[in-house]
């Protein structure tokens, strides 16, 4: 159940996106077991030996109908735990979404840093590297790792996407704070490099406090344009809809929702239906299971992530450089 020493786990296998990276690997997926006891503790092992072979385990870390984000890093941690103590040379989880990386700072007294406990549960059964994709800070995310780590981008997949749909139009991308600016640039350059001609940049004014979040400025010019709001995640979807409001407001043209991470919570499936867009794009780091299928088949296109994870993989596994993956 391996090749060249690589070896392969999917503790999410009903969402297949392990099933997908082994496809482009062609490595077969290796099988493990969990039992489950009558007082709600858990075994997980793997079932194939992996003495001193280079172990990549697949789990986006969000909660789902079945269950917690809380369980799915509890059955994280002690599979990891396991591979390691069975001699494993090193191993690697593949985490596309990556549960508290938002609460990566203080923000108030006495305020937990909860992604740098994280990272120190997953230091403490072993994990040798962490690969995810679109972090909401990817400074502090590798900040509060000590073991190596790889900060995937799913921006090559949106400029494929977004480029024929935008043609001959004049473009803005629009950024919905001022934190993810840098993130709106770093879109903006790659798709002056594919459209070969400039595209504007603009941002919302906005402040959140108490969970009440304020601002209605639009910074920049997005008039007769098509407009791209980029983001790392859709959670409720209201931050998306102010700078909707506004770029239509400022006499955009067709909106487009680029995030890498639908998590679509709370009032998110109105979001996604409102007339303000005219379409929503997201990557598979997770299902888009909290929305009704009729509306993702309608209103929501998922892009698939398993190629540019599976190439991370095979780079890391060969000692290869990420980096350049990453590269226009």
């Amino acid at each position: 159940m391996e090749k060249d020493g690589l070896v392969l786990f999917d503790l999410d296998p009903a969402w297949g996106q392990g099933a997908r990276i082994a496809e482009h690997l062609e490595v077969p997926l290796s099988p493990h077991e969990e039992r489950s006891f009558e007082d709600g503790e858990l075994k997980v092992r793997p079932l194939v030996g992996v003495r001193n072979k280079d172990v990549y385990v697949v789990q986006s870390l969000q909660g789902d109908a079945e269950r917690s984000v809380h369980d799915k890093l509890c059955r994280l941690l002690f599979f990891a735990g396991a591979v390691k103590d069975a001699s494993a040379a090193r191993v690697t989880v593949v985490a596309p979404y990556l549960a508290y990386a938002r609460k990566d700072r203080r923000t108030k007294p006495r305020d937990p840093v909860t992604l740098r406990y994280l990272a120190s549960l997953m230091e403490a059964v072993g994990v040798d590297r962490v690969v995810t994709v679109d972090v909401h800070n990817q400074a502090a995310f590798e900040n509060a790792f000590r073991c190596r780590t790889e900060h995937l981008e799913a921006r090559k997949l949106f400029v494929a996407h977004l480029a024929p749909l935008i043609g001959e139009r004049a473009v803005s991308i629009v950024s919905p704070d001022v934190g993810g600016v840098k993130r709106a640039e770093r879109l903006r350059e790659s798709l002056e490099h594919a459209l070969g001609r400039a595209v504007g940049l603009a941002f919302m004014e906005k402040t959140r406090s108490g969970g009440v979040v304020r601002g209605e400025t639009l910074v920049g010019d997005v008039r007769d344009r098509m407009v791209v709001i980029v983001d790392d995640l859709i959670s409720t979807g209201t931050t998306m809809m102010r700078a909707a409001s506004a770029s239509r407001m400022a006499g955009c043209g067709p909106i487009h929702v680029a995030a890498t991470h639908g998590v679509f919570v709370g009032g998110a499936p109105a979001v996604v239906a409102s007339p303000l867009f005219d379409r929503v794009v997201v990557t598979d780091t997770l299902p888009p299971f909290r929305l009704p299928e009729r509306l993702v088949a309608h209103h929501v296109t998922v892009l698939g992530t398993a190629p540019l994870l599976a190439e991370a993989i095979v780079r890391i596994h060969r000692g290869g450089s990420v980096s350049e993956l990453l590269a226009d």
